[in-house]
């Protein structure tokens, strides 16, 4: 590696465009044999840097969504789940339905993948730039107890609840609440 190179890769990791860093070389070659402008060749490091910082967005989104597992819509059965309407669920993959701030239910016998619809679903939005949570009713259920007691409630209400753009509470069916657990208010 030549010293230019050197300064260039640590000037870029200096100023947090580690995209650039990987990419630059790589770019200024083909900027070079397609006899591009300087502009054009700055345009395309720009954009590798632009791409960088999405992927790596998309990636802390979807752990800081909690999936147990990533799950696709394409590998969704439907021929296997013949209650399942593929053509809402398609539509649901727009994700209008987080837009217009609208809640969905998905319904059905125990093991017919209304998780994996909805983690499929919760994946879209990560990489649509969303911020999404997945957590089971039980472990909701369980921080706004807590969160309660310690009076705290009003903040773990914002964090956990209000804060995600999509908020996927699997299992709602499975655990018995009792009258103040359907109440809650911060």
């Amino acid at each position: 590696m030549s010293l230019q190179t050197e300064r260039i890769t640590e000037a870029c990791e200096a100023l947090g465009l580690s995209g650039m860093a990987n990419q630059y070389d790589a770019l200024a070659q083909a900027a070079a044999k397609a006899e591009s402008s300087y502009t054009d060749y700055m345009e395309h490091c720009l954009k590798a840097e632009q791409q960088a910082r999405q992927q790596r967005s998309r990636t802390v989104l979807v752990k800081m969504a909690g999936f147990p597992a990533i799950k696709l819509l394409d590998d969704y059965d439907f021929r296997f789940a013949v209650g399942a309407p593929k053509k809402q669920i398609q539509t649901l993959s727009s994700l209008a339905f987080v837009e217009r701030k609208e809640n969905i239910m998905l319904l059905g016998p125990s093991g017919v993948g209304k998780t994996h619809l909805a983690i499929a679903l919760g994946y879209l939005a990560t990489q649509a730039g969303l911020k999404t949570r997945f957590m089971t009713a039980a472990d909701l259920m369980l921080q706004l107890d807590t969160a309660q007691r310690q009076g705290r409630l009003k903040p773990v209400m914002q964090r956990s609840v209000n804060g995600p753009s999509l908020l996927i509470i699997d299992e709602i069916g499975y655990l018995p609440m009792n009258k103040d657990q359907c109440q809650f208010s911060p």
